[in-house]
């Protein structure tokens, strides 16, 4: 069947993956636009200099131009500051780990970008994720992979689906997203793995075949995480750092600027290396063990809030399924359950137990390939 030929706005980072997505979709047949997002303030930062935007934007631009597809520059600045910066040193204030890849995808890139989108008479965006977009019909109730196809099928819910390149699938960053979303977005990477891509920018011609993955925070890159946070907390405390035994074996400048499972930069020098097991805020003090597989760190068991369904709806609780806890982690079968103690919340029982549970970052649910939704970490073994 001919599919319906559409008006596609494409998030273009500058990267070869989205640069890729926009020549698949002009390939195809679609009038595509190409759109770069200026997250982060065009003024030195302290930390950050200035980020690269003018560089990203540039290397985009030059992709547009070898496409031939109309190009726009917004400017989403004030949005991820509040969405996405505001947050991170929130959590951070409040002793947890936050992860603003989430935010910013769920907050920017299919928020405002969906709605400049809409301003631009387009039928839909696509971005350069390594994830799929799957169907439930409702005649047959069967489950169609719809990682490709450029027009919606009329349809019960969409699914999201696991990328088909393990070591790219960013599922979990985008685990966040509604229905409506969904049903308005397109992954044309997302069946292929990173090789192909490299070699399809190859073919086209695209000046950022070549190009090396950003790393970091999105939009913001690699930072000094401790200097970022310095410039933008409250003044910290010091405090004591202990081991699992009670010994004093130091002091931090601010429990703000760790993590659970950290290693480096704990500033206790000498000796083994030390990993954070937890942060103690009532008595502001930092909890370590030089054992990387010390019981302390390993925890069965996690309470979530904030849950969010991908199909809109929850599923019957209690149930079992795999999830993840950080990014690339491979799946763990776990058991999700309510939790009676907060109407809202929900318990997590892993079959094995896992290593640095963090609050504040979040749980994720799959059923094979597919996203469930997922939880904020709220707490570690307190079920």
């Amino acid at each position: 069947m001919t599919q319906a030929k559409r008006k596609i706005l494409v998030a273009m980072s500058g990267g070869v993956d989205s640069s890729v997505a926009a020549a698949l979709l002009l390939r195809d047949g679609h009038e595509v636009i190409g759109a770069f997002m200026k997250n982060w303030s065009e003024d030195e930062d302290a930390c950050t200099g200035d980020c690269g935007w003018k560089r990203e934007r540039a290397d985009a631009l030059r992709v547009a131009a070898k496409l031939g597809i109309k190009f726009e520059t917004l400017d989403f600045e004030a949005e991820y500051k509040a969405a996405v910066v505001d947050y991170m040193v929130r959590e951070y204030a409040a002793g947890r780990t936050p992860n603003p890849d989430v935010m910013c995808n769920r907050d920017i890139k299919f928020g405002p970008f969906l709605k400049a989108a809409e301003r631009l008479g387009c039928d839909a965006i696509a971005t350069g994720h390594y994830a799929r977009i799957g169907s439930v019909e409702r005649e047959a109730g069967s489950v169609k992979s719809n990682a490709n196809e450029n027009s919606p099928l009329q349809t019960s819910r969409f699914t999201l689906l696991a990328g088909l390149d393990p070591n790219k699938d960013q599922s979990y960053f985008l685990h966040r997203l509604n229905q409506d979303q969904l049903s308005r977005t397109l992954f044309p990477v997302g069946h292929l793995l990173k090789p192909e891509v490299r070699r399809l920018a190859a073919e086209f011609g695209l000046p950022t075949a070549d190009k090396k993955d950003s790393q970091g925070i999105c939009f913001i890159g690699k930072v000094d995480l401790a200097g970022f946070l310095r410039d933008r907390l409250p003044p910290q405390s010091s405090g004591f750092i202990v081991t699992v035994k009670g010994e004093v074996i130091g002091k931090h400048d601010g429990l703000a600027h760790f993590t659970v499972g950290q290693r480096h930069g704990l500033g206790v020098g000498g000796g083994a290396p030390l990993y954070v097991v937890r942060k103690d805020l009532a008595a502001n003090t930092l909890i370590v063990t030089d054992d990387r597989n010390d019981v302390a760190l390993q925890t069965s068991r996690l309470l979530g809030d904030e849950v969010h369904w991908i199909s809109g709806a929850a599923p019957d609780l209690p149930f079992r399924c795999q999830a993840r806890i950080r990014y690339r982690q491979p799946l763990q079968s776990a058991a999700v359950a309510a939790d009676p103690g907060r109407p809202a919340g929900i318990a997590v029982v892993f079959d094995v137990p896992q290593r640095a549970v963090s609050p504040g970052q979040f749980c994720v649910f799959y059923d094979g390939d597919e996203c469930l939704g997922g939880a904020t970490i709220a707490a570690a073994g307190a079920v």
